[in-house]
């Protein structure tokens, strides 16, 4: 069983807070006030998250520009959103679907790859992956 995520409650109950606080000071005035801030709030939500997906549907799954760029942005504790936003592409699922933890993986031109680690939505780890080159291909310091 997980343990219950109080954050996920905080809007809702912030929200019915505000609309009874403007009940009670404003009457149907500051409701209706308040409900059309609620509302406001939650397109604008709609919509960022919209451009997010929209901008993610033009390139492939699982690419990125840089790699090793995207392994100096990551952060403990962004979300999968986040990370989506800053790749501008869907990650490569490498879990099974519907499990927890969720691993995905955003590889480079070059065949580096970030394997990126989600619990919860959250980003928990990553390990960046670049590929060996041979010895012959090196190119010797002066």
């Amino acid at each position: 069983m997980r343990p219950m995520n109080f954050q996920k409650l905080l809007v809702p109950v912030g929200a019915v807070v505000l609309l009874g606080l403007s009940w009670h000071q404003y009457g149907w005035g500051g409701v209706a006030f308040a409900g059309g801030a609620i509302v406001m709030f939650l397109l604008m939500h709609f919509n960022r998250t919209m451009q997010v997906l929209k901008r993610a549907a033009d390139r492939p799954i699982g690419t990125v520009a840089s790699s090793v760029m995207l392994n100096a942005k990551l952060k403990p504790g962004v979300t999968l959103m986040h990370v989506i936003a800053m790749t501008r592409a869907l990650g490569e699922q490498r879990s099974p679907e519907n499990e927890q933890p969720e691993l995905y993986r955003w590889t480079d031109a070059g065949g580096s790859y970030v394997d990126a680690v989600f619990n919860g939505g959250k980003l928990q780890s990553w390990t960046l992956t670049r590929p060996e080159t041979p010895a012959d291909e090196e190119t010797p310091a002066a």
